[in-house]
C-alpha cells in the first residue's frame, strides 16, 4: 500500500493504539516501544527488510542480519520549554551481516541499496512538507 492511512487513539497516559486495516500496534506507556524509539524501529527494519531483499536477489545466503538504529533528540521542545525542535537532530544505524561467499563487490552494492532503496531512510533524509488539519468537537 503507497498511501497508508493509519489512525492513533489514545489510550490514556502517553499509550496509544495504532490501527491499519485489521493490523494494531499499541505505542508508548511503560511496555512498548514510544513513538521516537518507533521511529528508529522503523529504519532499522526497513533497513533489515532491504538487505535480505537485495541479498536474495544477489544469490546471497543471509546467516544473520540486524540492524542498529541510534538517535538523539532534546525532550524540551516536547514538554513546552524554549527548545531549537523536538525531533532527532542525529540518527545512525549500522547493519551487521553474515553472508559466507559474499565478494566485496556485494556487499557494496547492498550498502547502496540501503543508501538508495530504503523508504524509510529516504523520508528521514529529505524535508516532507507536513499538513495539520485540527478538529474539535467542543
Amino acid at each position: 500500500d503507497c498511501n497508508p492511512s493509519l489512525v492513533a487513539h489514545w489510550l490514556g497516559g502517553t499509550r496509544s493504539r495504532v490501527e491499519f486495516r485489521n493490523k494494531v500496534v499499541h505505542i508508548g506507556g511503560s511496555e512498548d516501544l514510544n513513538p521516537m524509539q518507533m521511529l528508529l524501529a522503523a529504519l532499522a527494519a526497513c533497513d533489515a527488510d532491504v538487505v535480505a531483499t537485495h541479498g536474495s536477489i544477489l544469490g546471497l545466503k543471509i546467516e544473520r542480519l540486524s540492524v542498529e538504529a541510534k538517535g538523539h533528540f532534546d525532550m524540551r521542545s516536547y514538554l513546552g520549554l524554549e527548545a531549537p525542535g523536538s525531533g532527532y537532530d542525529t540518527i545512525s544505524y549500522t547493519v551487521r551481516l553474515s553472508a559466507p561467499g559474499a565478494s566485496p563487490e556485494q556487499l557494496a552494492q547492498l550498502r547502496e541499496r540501503c543508501e538508495r532503496s530504503s523508504p524509510v531512510a529516504d523520508s528521514l533524509s529529505r524535508q516532507i512538507p507536513l499538513k495539520l488539519e485540527f478538529e474539535s468537537n467542543t
